[in-house]
């Protein structure tokens, strides 16, 4: 019986070793970094003040030169779509866990680690610039994290008036004396009290194919997300002319632009939601 015992029991052991070997070799989840590049056209951006002569500066299709001081945009309600065309939801309902702010002066913000991505291999991504509308109230209870993030003193995410999120926030200068250009866009609300209803809907869903699968298991991919604010005026859908003053169609500062003006801005940076699902986003690059 000995023999048989020691055969016996090297039978058990080896289907048990070639389990953990399966298991070390392919997991069933890993990461995805998603890297944000901010441009104008092809070169990273670099901030500036008015006099800066180190910023980075580009000509917009109406001939104003512009620079930035200041980038920051809120990312949210991401989806991941399998080469089988099977979407993951990444936290869509919670902003604590599965939306961030992206601010160029910090460059740790840059990259948003999605977490615990199951196996498989995607074809294509989806995110919102911006905040849905069933989540885009200043609740600091439910989600504590992504308000402190985005109201905190050198970020200020949120309006003044409080009853929601920034979704893009940028500072600069144009022209060549190098006037004011602040633009904020969000969505507004109708009604001088509550329950508010909902007024200019600034949210904008955006879709980019992936120029090679991204495939997670032993590998953990980087997605490198470009974002080039030359088309903030010079988009796919609007050519803007910026304009200093308190009329209508005035548009440089946002304590002057009306919503309409804004939603010329949401459709160059976010897309249109219609012919235009990418705006100023595209994919540079997959490295897994």
């Amino acid at each position: 019986m000995k023999p048989f015992s020691k055969y016996l029991l090297l039978f058990v052991a080896l289907p048990s070793l070639i389990a953990c070997g399966k298991n070390d070799n392919n997991p069933v989840a890993n990461n995805i970094t998603l890297q944000f590049n901010n441009t104008l056209n092809n070169t990273t951006i670099q901030l500036g003040d008015a006099t800066s002569l180190t910023a980075t500066k580009a000509t917009s299709a109406e001939g104003q030169v512009h620079h930035f001081s200041e980038i920051k945009y809120v990312v949210s309600n991401i989806r991941l779509i399998k080469a089988d065309g099977n979407e993951f939801p990444y936290h869509i309902n919670d902003l604590d866990k599965g939306a961030a702010v992206i601010n160029h002066s910090k460059p740790q913000t840059l990259d948003y680690i999605l977490s615990n991505i199951p196996a498989g291999e995607y074809k294509q991504i989806k995110f919102g610039l911006g905040v849905k509308q069933q989540l885009n109230k200043l609740d600091e209870v439910k989600f504590p994290k992504f308000y402190t993030e985005a109201g905190a003193n050198d970020t200020k995410m949120m309006w003044e008036w409080g009853t929601g999120y920034r979704f893009t926030k940028l500072e600069g200068f144009y022209g060549t004396d190098n006037k004011q250009m602040s633009i904020h866009t969000g969505s507004t609300i109708e009604g001088s009290a509550e329950p508010y209803t909902q007024g200019v809907d600034g949210y904008r869903d955006i879709t980019l194919n992936l120029t090679t699968l991204a495939i997670v298991g032993r590998n953990a991919p980087k997605i490198t997300i470009k974002a080039d604010f030359d088309k903030l005026l010079s988009g796919k859908t609007n050519t803007i002319k910026l304009t200093t003053g308190t009329g209508m169609g005035d548009n440089a500062t946002p304590n002057t632009h009306t919503a309409l003006q804004m939603v010329k801005f949401v459709d160059n940076l976010g897309g249109d939601g219609a012919s235009d699902l990418s705006g100023m986003f595209s994919i540079s690059s997959v490295e897994n």
